[in-house]
């Protein structure tokens, strides 16, 4: 399979990698010979989307591109920042995609569960109904983000869209930026601890991908989140003693507030979505729950 790919250097991009090693990969990187260093020779690095007219040479394309969302406080700069790497490439590979004589076949793109916005503790999944809000900044990147993506589906192509939770990896992503404190022993839960925390695996998120690239009857969004989501609360705990740590301090959400701005929202609201329409297409989870997916992802 000829496969087109964006955000390979990226914490999903760089896991996924591997497991196409039978395929033909082309990926598109600001920076070839860095992307050559991470990910191998046996890869095609183009340095953007300019050369290619067309995408009638690849069978898919996985779009994970995307400034990371979270560790800066939201400026208006930031902002424009995370809506351009993710809006302006997926529109460069829709608008390549619809002036293809012979498109890919599939179109997977990226997304996050912040398109739900804050739902408290109110099971969703993808057939919840989303109410726009104009003040959830993270929801409308990610709706119109899907929008974009939506438009290359077609006869000949289908669309997947990827509504990730927080992915649980040591080398990278939030929980990455957790970890510190909780080994000095100081770790605990954000604000009263009982918002929801959507998370996936790596391993899980990766084989997901896979199982959407090579199951031709799906399209549409997926919630690429574990089945068994939990409060704030409940994460720290099952952190702190897969570490063998105290579990005694909370962060207020005022100090989160003072140090991050609006940016906050992303540890303070919650989405207990499950994935539902995934499992429903045969998708088995590894990690089901929170305690085997820490245990693997630290202590192997």
């Amino acid at each position: 399979m000829k496969i087109l790919v964006t955000g390979a250097t990226g914490l999903i991009g760089k896991a996924l990698l591997p497991h196409l090693n039978h395929d033909e990969i082309t990926v598109i990187s600001r920076d070839p010979a860095r992307a050559y260093q991470l990910l191998g020779h046996h890869i095609n690095a183009l340095n953007s989307l300019e050369s290619l007219p067309n995408l009638d040479q690849f069978d898919a394309v996985i779009n994970l591109a995307g400034e990371s969302i979270i560790g800066k406080r939201w400026s208006e700069q930031q902002k424009h920042i995370i809506e351009d790497s993710r809006w302006n490439i997926t529109q460069q590979l829709v608008d390549k995609i619809k002036t293809s004589d012979t498109p890919p076949q599939t179109f997977i793109s990226g997304s996050a569960v912040g398109i739900y916005g804050n739902q408290h503790d109110k099971t969703i999944d993808e057939s919840f109904t989303i109410e726009p809000n104009n003040t959830d900044f993270s929801q409308q990147v990610c709706s119109r983000w899907e929008q974009i993506a939506l438009e290359a589906q077609s006869d000949q192509t289908r669309v997947c869209l990827l509504r990730t939770g927080i992915v649980i990896a040591k080398q990278g992503g939030a929980l990455a930026k957790m970890l510190l404190p909780y080994q000095f022993g100081v770790g605990g839960p954000i604000g009263d601890g009982q918002q929801y925390f959507p998370w996936i695996q790596l391993q899980d998120m990766v084989r997901g991908i896979l199982f959407l690239l090579n199951n031709s009857d799906t399209q549409g969004p997926y919630n690429m989140t574990a089945p068994n989501p939990i409060t704030n609360r409940a994460f720290s705990a099952a952190l702190a003693s897969t570490l063998h740590r105290p579990h005694l301090l909370f962060t207020p959400a005022w100090v989160l507030k003072c140090a991050l701005g609006e940016s906050s929202q992303l540890l303070l609201d919650g989405q207990r979505a499950l994935p539902n329409k995934l499992q429903a297409a045969g998708f088995n989870f590894s990690f089901p729950c929170i305690e085997q997916a820490l245990k693997q992802t630290l202590c192997d």
